[in-house]
């Protein structure tokens, strides 16, 4: 479960900014929230909105590109053919706009749950080369905090459970020191439980790679598959059942059933429309979130998809009879259809647009306050008060104008 996230110095995003998985103390669809054992409560879904080119996306990247900055080197280092397809270097920007951001480092703080503790990592990077770096965690059991390492530029400390380790002396100033613990200690119990929500707790769905889209309709899982075609069904797309088969050179194909009048018929998922296709992209990753209890980051979620169908996606992670592994589901989107009290709590959506200087600027709908100081009410017509710019984030405006809108 992914808690909260801070990113400063990434791309558009000049000053520090922090997306917030928590659940607000707010009245609305108390229903709709995780409980974790501890009683911490957390939001199963977030949505981001803003213009073109005002930065959402980037959040976005910046997270992935934080979780594959760890990954990468294991799967570099995996014999497991799968990990080749998502091996790409990972580039980390800085803010580009500002001669004293251009040659600082690249900032990130993560706070993320498995089933057996809460943990925070902080990674500072510039041009790739790792200037700090520290793992604590809190055993959710007992509530105990510890350190688990800290190392900067001049050396590594392994603490607690991690103190009897032992690292390389010329470890690479380009490798994170989780990423090494990964490939060295590969069987070490609180490794394996960091490792595996990095690896298996958050997935990020790229429409740019559909080779790596189709691959994922592969499932090893038959509770995956039945949830796909129960959803399927209730979206009454008029497929019955589908079946892969795999090809020479990592090659797969997906054939569709249909049932018309008692005749059963097989198309090729090329043949289907463009619509089906990227559904049966995007199915596999919302049944194994579902099923599992992941967290899925989707850019652009409302791309192709009838509002129809991204509300029932939307409202899948809402319920929690549905939503039974606390789940998650993280998304830009410009679909203001879904924009309501309905279907959103106000913690749950997300602004994001430029300030003068090209700076990116995230605020929750929750902490939003106009000129007068008063909060948006839970009743409000959030979509027509986003369209009319009341929010700061004009959705046909590149950049807002107001900052005093916007509480610093």
């Amino acid at each position: 479960m992914l808690c909260q996230f801070t990113v400063k110095n990434f791309k558009s995003i000049r000053d520090e900014m922090t997306f917030d998985m928590q659940a607000a103390a707010i009245s609305e669809h108390e229903d709709r929230i995780i409980k974790d054992r501890d009683g911490e409560v957390f939001l199963p879904v977030s949505a981001v909105y803003g213009p073109n080119g005002g930065g959402k996306s980037n959040v976005l990247e910046a997270l992935h590109s934080l979780v594959f900055k760890v990954l990468r080197p294991l799967y570099a280092t995996s014999d497991n053919e799968n990990a080749t397809i998502r091996i790409k270097r990972i580039l980390i920007e800085p803010f580009a706009f500002s001669t004293e951001t251009a040659n600082a480092p690249t900032e990130f703080e993560l706070f993320f749950r498995t089933a057996l503790a809460e943990y925070r990592y902080e990674l500072t990077v510039r041009k790739d080369v790792i200037k700090y770096e520290r793992l604590d965690r809190i055993k959710l059991e007992t509530g105990r905090r510890s350190a688990l390492f800290e190392r900067d530029e001049n050396e590594i400390i392994l603490k607690g459970v991690f103190s009897k380790l032992k690292t390389s002396e010329d470890l690479s100033e380009t490798l994170p020191l989780l990423s090494y613990l990964g490939i060295t200690y590969a069987k070490n119990e609180v490794v394996q439980d960091v490792l595996g929500w990095f690896d298996d707790g958050i997935d990020f769905l790229n429409y740019g790679n559909p080779r790596q889209e189709l691959r994922m309709a592969v499932s090893n899982s038959d509770d995956v598959k039945k949830l796909m075609l129960d959803m399927i069904q209730e979206m009454d797309l008029d497929i019955v059942d589908f079946r892969v088969e795999e090809r020479e050179h990592d090659r797969i194909e997906v054939f569709t059933k249909h049932i018309v009048d008692d005749y059963e018929a097989e198309l090729n998922l090329f043949d289907e429309s463009s619509g089906t296709k990227k559904l049966f992209g995007l199915l596999p990753f919302i049944a194994k979130s579902l099923s599992v209890g992941t967290t899925l980051v989707i850019d652009e979620l409302d791309a192709k998809i009838h509002p129809v169908l991204l509300r029932y996606i939307i409202m899948m992670f809402n319920d929690m009879k549905i939503n039974k592994h606390g789940a998650q589901l993280i998304f830009t989107s410009h679909d203001l259809s879904t924009m309501n009290s309905e279907v959103f709590r106000r913690d749950e959506i997300w602004f994001v647009a430029k300030g003068n200087k090209e700076n990116s600027k995230l605020y929750s709908l929750v902490e939003f306050k106009n000129d007068k100081g008063e909060s948006v009410r839970k009743d409000a017509k959030f979509d027509k008060q986003y369209l009319e710019g009341k929010y700061g984030a004009d959705p046909y405006l590149r950049k807002i104008i107001d900052w005093g809108r916007v509480n610093a």
